[in-house]
């Protein structure tokens, strides 16, 4: 080939090239690595990269954040084009370790098509914003402390982040830089928790880039999480007590269980229990005062799967009947300290406070209602004195308002949800032309591992409708049965 003709081939080529660049965004490369277990309990080999992207759209020139992106290749030769994303929660949760505790509930997805896992900016590789700070503070913190903490949490962030820029608006944007970088047409999307209000929000943008999407815990755009929380979180407690006392062999071991939890509820308001358990990190003796604060908080995460909540009329009854409170601070313990390293609680901060606490004044708060609840009102009124403290982010003008799509969707619940109720599900499914509500009876937050789930959403991707959907296998689907002892159910 003459100089010429190489010239000509050249031009050619970067011509070609920079197509591709205008329409696939920024290169990410992908090179082998691993997805580990936030337990370090496997790892899942995949490929990754980072993917910068201006922290704030308005100045591209800058600073740059790195978004962590992990790609798990399909196992089929003859893959299917269309991956599945895969949506964390919390706010304040990674895609990659999440994944990484719930892969099993994929594998049939996976087999044709690609899993995609983005931590969400704020979260896990993608500048995390996490404090430190922020993981010994008391349960029973005052509002001047959880201010004060809240400051510290922001200097610690200031060289590495303006947290005004870690929103729900801006993630969409990133989730679809990344599709476009990896020459995706379109997407399927999973989204758990919060993670289904950011799949919901990518759905209004980005529409034509979804197949099909499964939100699984659903938080409807129209509300703000905060008001209900308290409230939905003693109905759920009230669901799984119940579910105790009209079990025959739990009813027998534990007699009425919401006979136990007020007895302890009433001890606990008088004055705090001096106890003394081994920590489940360092397997030292921690000696504290065990008071409401802490039984609010092992009673609301205990709540959240059915396998806890299997231990509930158990460590209540210790504590009532025998005045044994060191299983119910056992427990606090390890919940409390699981849910704090997984949730990065500055990207919290920055979404509740520019996308929820500001909508609190819209919607009624009936404060003797939450009183009267385990969580009471410290729950709200802590993230109103951290949101004093935190910047707000500018959001998208039609983040809470009404949706309206005809991409197919399946919604998963549990009937004893403390978070995100089957009637959240039921308001959200409004937005969709086509779609499935599933819930499962007795179970809590997030359905994505309950049985025969991972079949419903395999065939709902495979299909990308809902019609003729077989969910029957749900019906026989059944909770964990409650411990009677510390060995477990009975046999």
């Amino acid at each position: 080939m003459s100089p010429a003709h190489r010239a000509i081939a050249l031009g050619i080529l970067l011509t070609v090239g920079a197509v591709r660049g205008s329409l696939a965004g920024p290169a990410l490369v992908l090179t082998p690595c691993e997805i580990e277990h936030p337990l370090r309990l496997s790892v899942l080999p995949a490929e990754c990269g980072v993917l910068k992207v201006p922290e704030n759209p308005e100045q591209p020139g800058g600073r740059q954040i790195g978004l962590h992106v992990a790609r798990v290749a399909a196992i089929s030769r003859r893959k299917q084009p269309d991956p599945l994303f895969v949506l964390a929660g919390g706010p304040g949760a990674a895609a990659g370790p999440f994944y990484a505790t719930v892969a099993g509930a994929f594998a049939r997805i996976h087999r044709e098509r690609d899993i995609v896992l983005v931590d969400q900016r704020g979260t896990g590789g993608s500048n995390a914003l996490e404090c430190p700070e922020w993981q010994d503070i008391p349960v029973h913190a005052s509002d001047a402390e959880i201010e004060a903490r809240t400051r510290a949490c922001l200097a610690s962030l200031v060289p590495h982040a303006d947290v005004r820029y870690y929103t729900t608006s801006l993630a969409v944007r990133d989730l679809e830089q990344v599709r476009a970088a990896l020459g995706y047409e379109r997407i399927n999307l999973y989204g758990a928790s919060y993670g289904t209000r950011v799949a919901q929000h990518y759905l209004r943008h980005f529409g034509a880039r979804t197949r099909s999407v499964i939100l699984d815990g659903v938080v409807p755009v129209s509300q703000p999480v905060g008001p209900s929380t308290a409230l939905d979180a003693e109905a759920a407690l009230g669901d799984i007590l119940r579910r105790c006392a009209n079990d025959p062999v739990c009813r027998e071991r534990f007699g009425d269980p919401a006979s136990d939890y007020r007895a302890v509820r009433a001890a606990l308001k008088l004055s705090t229990v001096p106890i003394s358990v081994r920590d489940p990190t360092t397997g030292e003796d921690r000696p504290f005062e065990f008071g409401a604060d802490h039984l609010a908080s092992v009673l609301r995460l205990l709540s959240y799967t059915s396998e806890y909540a299997a231990l509930l009329p158990l460590v209540l009854h210790a504590a009532a009947a025998h005045e044994d409170y060191a299983p119910l601070a056992a427990q606090y313990l390890m919940v409390e300290r699981a849910y704090a390293q997984t949730i990065a609680v500055g990207m919290h901060n920055s979404v509740v406070c520019a996308e929820d606490v500001p909508r609190f004044a819209d919607h009624p708060i009936d404060r003797a209602r939450l009183a009267a609840t385990y969580l009471g009102t410290r729950q709200l009124d802590g993230l109103v004195s951290v949101c004093r403290a935190w910047p707000r982010g500018e959001v998208d003008a039609d983040l809470h308002a009404p949706l309206t799509s005809a991409v197919p969707a399946l919604l998963l619940s549990g009937s004893d949800d403390p978070a995100t109720p089957p009637a959240f599900a039921h308001e959200a499914s409004a937005a969709f032309t086509q779609q499935l509500e599933v819930v499962l009876e007795g179970f809590g937050h997030g359905q994505v591992t309950a049985p025969c789930v991972d079949r419903i959403m395999a065939q709902f991707v495979a299909r990308a409708s809902v019609e003729a959907l077989d969910v029957s296998c749900t019906l026989a689907a059944r909770p964990l049965p409650f411990f009677t002892s510390l060995n477990g159910p009975p046999p």
